[in-house]
Formats: structure tokens, sequence, C-alpha cells
């Protein structure tokens, strides 16, 4: 006689099978990551300089639905693994900021932080590298 109760069901694991790591998966992600940066910094700058400065609540307003839109951008990254995904658009963040200093705020950059973006750039490529099943 079979032993009869409740059964349970496989686990469906939401990750992107390691086949899927192709081209097409990894321009995606380089896509939201730029979309992400994009918003953050951008967000940030508009409450940065609508605050201090007296700009008004739509300017205000405007960052904080930028910086709000940047948390919808970068959920659908094909990693499951939140603190991953953070990581890797931690060194996203700080070289894209560096880049709208330079290129927005017309700031010169030094050896320091040409330095730390290039310590960034593989360590955030190395972050993406791993978006397999093989380091689960």
């Amino acid at each position: 006689m079979q032993a009869t109760g409740p059964t349970r069901a496989p686990a469906v694991s939401s990750a992107a099978p390691a086949s899927d790591n192709d081209g097409v998966t990894i321009a995606r992600s380089l896509l939201l990551f730029l979309l992400a940066g994009v918003a953050e910094i951008g967000g940030a700058r508009l409450v940065r300089q609508g605050v201090p400065e007296n700009r008004g609540l739509l300017f205000v307003a405007a960052g904080m639905l930028a910086l709000a839109g940047y948390g919808f951008v970068a959920a659908p990254q094909p990693d499951p693994h939140f603190g991953r995904v953070l990581a890797a658009y931690g060194g996203v963040f700080v070289a894209g900021s560096l880049d709208w200093a330079v290129l927005v705020d017309r700031f010169r950059r030094d050896s320091f932080p040409a330095t730390f973006t290039k310590t960034c750039g593989p360590s955030t490529a190395g972050c993406t590298a791993t978006w397999t099943d093989t380091w689960r």
C-alpha cells in the first residue's frame, strides 16, 4: 500500500539557466544598468539642486520620481540574487557618477577617480559574468 498525503512540487528556480547567458541577456543587463544609473544619478541631482537652491516642489518631485524609477528599472535583472545585482550595480554607479561629473558638471578627473573607476569596472564585470547556475 502506498502512503498518501500531500506531495511537494519540485522547486522551480527563477534564475535563468546558464545557456540563457548569451549576448542578448548581457546586452539587456547592460541597458538596464545604464537606465538605472541615469535614473538614480539624475534623480539625485534634481533633488540635490532642488532643495538647497529652492527650485520648487515640482523640481524635487521629479527627482524623487526618477529615484523611484531606478528601483523599477533595476528589478528585471536576470539574476534573482538582490545582493549580487546591487554589488554589480555599485560599480556602474561609481563609474557613472564620475562620468556624469565630467560630462555634466565639467569636473576634471584626477588620478583618484580614474583609479577608482578602473577598480570598479573589473569588479562589476566579475559580478555580472557569474550570473549562471555555476555559482549557486
